[in-house]
């Protein structure tokens, strides 16, 4: 079992990494949130790992914290969850804030994920509450209603201007949340950070 990587990054993607160890350029797929950490080619970067093997081939999962790689782990084990949909679930939140959502049954902040429905949303809910670990938020994400709504809001204003479901995620993770901002602020962040790229 590969638990952890750790080398030089080569290459970033829309939604893996390249990374080097030794003689070996190993591609690792990882959540937006993740990647957007990733951005300097030639960089040491160690990231928790989940590897996946099935009929069809072996895959490596990157993320930043055991939590995420943790969450991930228990996500694909719901029936209708397979990595993908995981990835873009930790795309937008992290652990703390999925187990928070799963606890609450927040149907509407698990459905800000691509491919998430209400039904899978409701799916996750009964197959995962109660057996979830109780993460403690990260300091200035105690979302709430009001939070979660408006970047459900910022998710739609980005997609009304055109950017894809993953790009307006991708964006939405970059967003700070140390500080409090409004919907109007939020969609600015988010618009600057696609400049930048």
């Amino acid at each position: 079992m590969i638990t952890s990587i750790h080398g030089i990054l080569e290459a970033c993607r829309a939604d893996s990494a390249i990374i080097r160890v030794g003689g070996f350029g190993i591609q690792v797929f990882a959540p937006a949130t993740t990647l957007s950490h990733l951005t300097e080619p030639g960089t040491e970067v160690h990231l928790h790992t989940h590897f996946h093997m099935r009929e069809d081939g072996i895959t490596l999962y990157g993320f930043d914290t055991e939590a995420d790689r943790d969450a991930f782990t228990q996500l694909i084990t719901v029936n209708g969850v397979g990595p993908r949909v995981a990835l873009a679930i930790l795309s937008v939140m992290d652990a703390a804030t999925l187990y928070k959502a799963i606890a609450d049954e927040d149907v509407q902040r698990l459905g800000l994920a691509r491919g998430v429905g209400k039904r899978l949303a409701s799916q996750l809910i009964l197959a995962l509450k109660g057996k979830l670990p109780t993460l403690p938020a990260a300091e200035g994400t105690a979302a709430g209603p009001t939070a979660n709504r408006v970047q459900a809001e910022v998710l739609e204003a980005l997609i009304g201007l055109g950017f894809s479901n993953a790009e307006a995620q991708a964006a939405i993770a970059r967003i700070p949340q140390d500080q409090p901002m409004t919907l109007e602020e939020q969609v600015t962040y988010a618009l600057r950070t696609f400049s930048r790229q």
